[in-house]
């Protein structure tokens, strides 16, 4: 075994030759929108990115899903479409998978990718000077949440499932061009602040960030103002306060959204000072306590 139940890793890596390895990851969830066929793009793309967040290529996928007694067949079956499509634009088939009846609409994928055993991505190994890149926008869980209130624009919707939507397959690519990256996850539902305490403590050093060098979804800005920051985000600005500092007089709403829990988000990735990659620069990994985030 190559990566397992430690390190926080985005999937498990289990080497079967010497020139391969398996790598395989499971996600699903509630619906994020009102449109079943979205719906199933986004969780298609969401597991997706944990195989690519590995460095891996995607190699088939088994659906996982539950739907309450009598919910129309229709709506499953656009569920079901959105993640088929979403596979044939990673280049795989959904070959199988299992469904149970259940209270509330849930679905997913069981990814299985191939890499070679030395080029897998982890989420330890960065070096004390590194850039850190984030290569998707943020905003994802305030503007769900606003949908839910319907208190989000049309077009502030369709930008984030246009991010949503979008296989980090693309952003892996450039990385590994450019790189490769010295230690990758992707960020989700423990936000950005999160998932990067994580890559640094995996690093041994800690990581320093700039609010207002985060890319944000158009509009998503306004949405926090008015009040849409969503429980699970607010529970990991409240988290943040083991492992985080957040300079005096910071902006409170760019905090939140630091931490906003993400669905089909972006990879975070420490590369070489300058490299020409993918994605924005967010700040840099320097020599620190483990894991600790500053945030200025």
């Amino acid at each position: 075994m190559i990566a397992g139940p430690d390190g926080f890793e985005d999937a498990a890596v289990v080497r079967v030759s010497d020139d391969v390895a398996i790598v395989q990851s499971v996600d699903f969830f509630t619906p994020p929108v009102d449109d079943p066929y979205d719906f199933g793009r986004i969780a298609a793309a969401n597991a997706l990115s944990d195989i690519y967040a590995m460095g891996a290529v995607p190699l088939c996928a088994l659906a996982v899903a539950g739907f309450p007694r009598g919910f129309d067949p229709v709506v499953i079956g656009e569920v079901f479409r959105g993640g088929i499509d979403v596979a044939g634009e990673a280049g795989i088939a959904v070959v199988g998978g299992h469904t149970i009846e259940d209270a509330e609409p849930k679905y997913g994928l069981v990814v299985t990718g191939t890499v070679h055993p030395d080029q897998v991505w982890r989420n330890a190994g960065g070096r004390a000077g590194d850039d850190l890149v984030l290569t998707k926008p943020l905003g994802t869980g305030v503007v769900a949440n606003a949908l839910r209130a319907d208190a989000a624009a049309v077009s502030v919707m369709e930008a984030a499932v246009r991010s949503m939507t979008t296989l980090n397959r693309d952003a892996a690519a450039a990385l590994r061009a450019a790189g490769p990256p010295h230690a990758v996850t992707d960020v989700s539902g423990f936000g950005l602040v999160g998932h990067l305490h994580e890559l640094a403590a995996a690093s041994g050093l800690a990581a320093r960030i700039r609010l207002d060098a985060l890319p944000l979804l158009d509009g998503v800005l306004d949405l926090a103002r008015a009040g849409n920051i969503p429980g699970g985000s607010r529970r990991n600005r409240d988290a943040a306060a083991a492992f985080a500092r957040f300079a005096d007089g910071h902006d409170p709403l760019l905090a939140a959204l630091a931490c906003d829990a993400q669905t089909s988000g972006g990879l975070l990735a420490a590369v070489a000072p300058g490299s020409d990659g993918p994605g924005v620069v967010i700040g840099v990994l320097e020599e620190g306590p483990a894991g600790l985030v500053l945030v200025d």
